[in-house]
């Protein structure tokens, strides 16, 4: 079989299991099992694959057939313009939470400054690592209780030259936390309970729910997160969450329950509702 074929092969495979942009995903899988570049697939489509190529490809197949997550076969997703370690203690991110860093950038009239960022519920660092990608005499503190994604976040650090530039907390939220901050940021876990289970198995069966579960109508994390950032933002800080898309209305009336003198909705690449930005006049 050539590559080509087992392109043609896993693609179809793929698709018949349901599984979205079965194109690409059948070309990551392929890439990963034989150790190639997307170049090499390119020009070399008809080289035979090999036993132990074919091996290594029936059994990432197989994991990705049983719906575990690509981002956890392949070991890192892209973000931003950052590649990302992930595992099964970090939610993936996702293109939509760009949209958190899109508009924080927003609020960083001067790239240039020494700004201070907080990104509270961390996860695998993927807020903060963009915006210090972009942002190049900020600094940052992550917060988040789960140890292990503390782990995969400051590897994430490492990875992309950013330790120096940040500090991670493990904590509930911003509790201990101090001092004021330019930017706070957070993709806290927003769903709500009783979905969860509802969700694509790559979801509800792999990523962690402390993730992902919001409590009974997902905004549990909301007062909470507006109080650390009202308690947090320096004078003239701004602070940008993301939401899910039908809790735009709801999750702007709890800002300006907790005093927000400006509170905004800004929406992603599919037009829906994703962000919040925010500030405390």
């Amino acid at each position: 079989m050539t590559r080509a074929e087992a392109l043609r092969c896993v693609r179809g495979r793929l698709e018949a299991a349901g599984i979205e942009d079965a194109a690409f995903e059948a070309r990551q899988l392929i890439l990963a099992a034989a150790g190639l570049e997307r170049s090499d697939l390119a020009a070399r489509p008809e080289q035979e694959i090999g036993e132990s190529e074919r091996a290594a490809l029936d059994a990432l197949l197989a994991r990705r057939l049983a719906r575990e997550p690509l981002s956890h076969i392949l070991g890192s997703q892209p973000f931003w313009t950052l590649d990302l370690k992930v595992t099964p203690d970090v939610l993936t991110p996702r293109a939509d939470t760009e949209t958190v860093v899109e508009v924080a950038l927003e609020a960083a009239t001067d790239r240039s400054a020494p700004l201070r960022i907080l990104d509270i519920a961390t996860g695998s660092g993927a807020i903060a690592l963009a915006l210090l990608s972009e942002l190049s005499h900020a600094r940052a503190v992550a917060t988040d209780l789960c140890p292990a994604a503390l782990a995969v976040a400051r590897e994430n650090a490492a990875r992309h030259g950013l330790a120096s530039r940040i500090a991670f907390v493990g904590t509930s939220w911003a509790d201990g936390v101090g001092g004021r901050f330019d930017l706070i940021v957070s993709n806290p876990p927003y769903i709500a309970s009783s979905v969860i289970d509802t969700l694509d198995p790559e979801v509800k069966d792999h990523e962690p729910r402390l993730a992902l579960d919001g409590g009974a109508d997902g905004l549990d994390p909301y007062p909470r997160l507006f109080a650390e950032a009202r308690r947090l933002l320096g004078a003239g800080g701004t602070g940008v969450f993301e939401i899910g898309f039908d809790q735009g209305e709801a999750v702007l009336a709890l800002a300006r329950e907790a005093g927000a003198g400006r509170a905004e909705l800004r929406r992603d690449l599919a037009g829906r509702h994703r962000a919040i930005v925010f500030d405390f006049g």
